[in-house]
């Protein structure tokens, strides 16, 4: 088992951070049963989480808080996976993706899910520096994602409730991910209910899941 990674949060008078640590016992190309998460990722499917339109609502607020505008292509992801799975196009990518993507969909609660050999420690999450922007996709585009709460690691931002950086995403190699829910304090509840479910997914699949504890911080570190 890998050890523990420490994940520092800046205070934030919303977010409410729910940090999982996915371990694989093979990389995650060698990995092809179908996973109880690809099953799920139709939004009329009954689970134990169901969003709406105050949960859309409360995740935009966080969103918002430090001054990002969660609309158009910077909406939050969840809101994305929802429209995809009412389009008939949300499909099965990895057994990580995956689980992050059917939390997600029913929760409405954005998850990131990163490989951590990809991420430079120290791994914080705060509120991006104004200029921030980073590349999303192995197209090259990049997103700007200035005054937006995001995942940090050495090398600047890396992963948020929109969209996650190239350089830190899974890939056929990965072994140890992080998971990380973009919860907020105005859904009381909602956001250890969805590390519950991504726990019970991994483990029915074989992933060795475990949930971590945030390291609080003072407001303001360094990025």
């Amino acid at each position: 088992m890998s050890s523990a990674p420490t994940i520092a949060v800046d205070e934030h008078p919303l977010f409410e951070p729910g940090l999982v640590l996915l371990e694989l016992d093979r990389p995650l190309g060698e990995r092809h049963a179908e996973s109880r998460a690809a099953a799920l990722l139709r939004h009329d499917l009954p689970a134990p989480l169901q969003s709406d339109e105050g949960v859309r609502g409360a995740v935009r607020d966080l969103l918002r808080q430090a001054g990002f505008k969660p609309t158009g292509r910077s909406k939050p992801s969840s809101e994305y996976l929802l429209r995809a799975s009412e389009e008939g196009r949300l499909a099965p990518i990895n057994a990580l993706v995956d689980l992050g993507n059917a939390v997600s969909l029913h929760s409405g609660l954005p998850i990131s899910v990163i490989d951590l050999a990809r991420a430079t420690p120290p791994l914080r999450i705060g509120v991006a520096a104004d200029d921030a922007r980073y590349v999303f996709n192995a197209s090259g585009q990049e997103i700007d994602v200035g005054r937006l709460l995001a995942l940090h690691d050495a090398d600047g931002p890396c992963a948020n409730a929109v969209k996650d950086a190239q350089r830190t995403k899974t890939d056929a190699s990965t072994r140890v991910a992080l998971a990380i829910a973009w919860g907020t304090r105005a859904l009381p509840g909602r956001c250890a209910a969805a590390v519950a479910w991504m726990l019970e997914l991994a483990r029915a699949d074989g992933l060795g899941a475990t949930a971590l504890a945030p390291a609080y911080a003072p407001r303001g570190g360094s990025s």
